[in-house]
């Protein structure tokens, strides 16, 4: 029987719009449906953000999140949804004495979360630098977040950048703040986090716990190495405009649809087969995470 490897596509970034995405969706209709083209072609999960639908700049409003989700759930796909709970950890210092805003607190940041109780969300186990701020995630922040995710009767995506951050979700497990088996993502690529290198993947898996289910994605360029390096190592994989603009060099893909579909050939030649909606649930227990809360 062939290895089933799920395929998450995140559709839309939380990062500001640059020339170059033009094909990158704003609205919620155009979110949700891109999240439907995107699971048609064999994503068995989506990722999702958010962004304000007259300038495109990345939102954390309920009301988006809550529109997203329920074209989704309209159209009946059976997808699994994983919504974002990373924005709110950003922090940009001025270089002078005024004030930066603060760090948003873990019941702002999981608030869409709590009432609206996708399959999934991430959870950024990291404080690190990120392009010209940072991202700041105290282990006070992280168990909160855990807590109030866990209530939910959501799963956990510990979204980690570097080698450190694996570390801190290990340790945050082995006090029970976080529910087994885990789900990791290895975000690969990122200035200031780990390189999108086989390397750097070898090295993080090798400090996980056993049974631990895992994915990795690498931004753009590593994009698609980074499919297929995790498919050999028996990992899960992640592709989506989030990451990258590019179906190949200098050809932007016209929506996700492209670079789900380039991914499931990928899987597909390395002897492997992407996950439906209904195994990626089974492999990772969600509906246990449903019935503990």
């Amino acid at each position: 029987m062939k290895r089933k490897v799920i395929l998450t596509c995140a559709v839309t970034g939380g990062s500001a719009l640059s020339k170059n995405s033009q094909y990158v969706p704003i609205t919620p209709e155009a979110i949700a449906d891109e999240a439907i083209r995107a699971a048609r072609a064999g994503a068995a999960s989506v990722h999702i953000h958010v962004r304000d639908p007259q300038t495109g700049a990345p939102s954390m409003k309920f009301e988006l999140y809550d529109e997203v989700m329920q074209r989704i759930r309209r159209s009946g796909s059976d997808v699994i949804i994983n919504l974002t709970a990373g924005p709110g950890a950003g922090y940009a210092p001025p270089l002078d004495e005024t004030a930066a805003p603060p760090v948003r607190s873990p019941e702002v940041r999981t608030h869409h979360v709590s009432r609206l109780r996708p399959d999934i969300c991430t959870l950024d186990v990291a404080t690190m630098n990120f392009g010209d701020r940072a991202i700041v995630n105290t282990p006070p922040h992280l168990i909160a977040m855990a807590q109030m995710i866990r209530a939910a009767g959501v799963k956990p995506e510990l979204e980690v950048f570097d080698i450190g951050h694996v570390g801190v979700a290990v340790r945050l497990l082995e006090a029970g703040h976080l529910p087994k088996p885990p789900f990791f993502q290895f975000c690969l690529g990122i200035p200031g986090g780990a390189p999108a290198t086989t390397e750097a993947m070898l090295l993080m898996r090798s400090l996980l716990p056993p049974g631990t289910i895992w994915s990795a994605f690498g931004i753009s360029r590593f994009q698609m190495p980074m499919v297929a390096q995790s498919v050999i190592l028996g990992g899960h994989c992640r592709v989506g405009l989030e990451d990258n603009l590019y179906l190949e060099q200098g050809v932007l893909a016209e929506g996700n649809e492209p670079l789900v579909q380039r991914a499931v050939e990928i899987i597909r030649a390395l002897g492997a087969e992407p996950a439906t909606p209904s195994e990626a649930r089974e492999i990772l227990s969600l509906e246990a995470a449903r019935a503990a809360a």
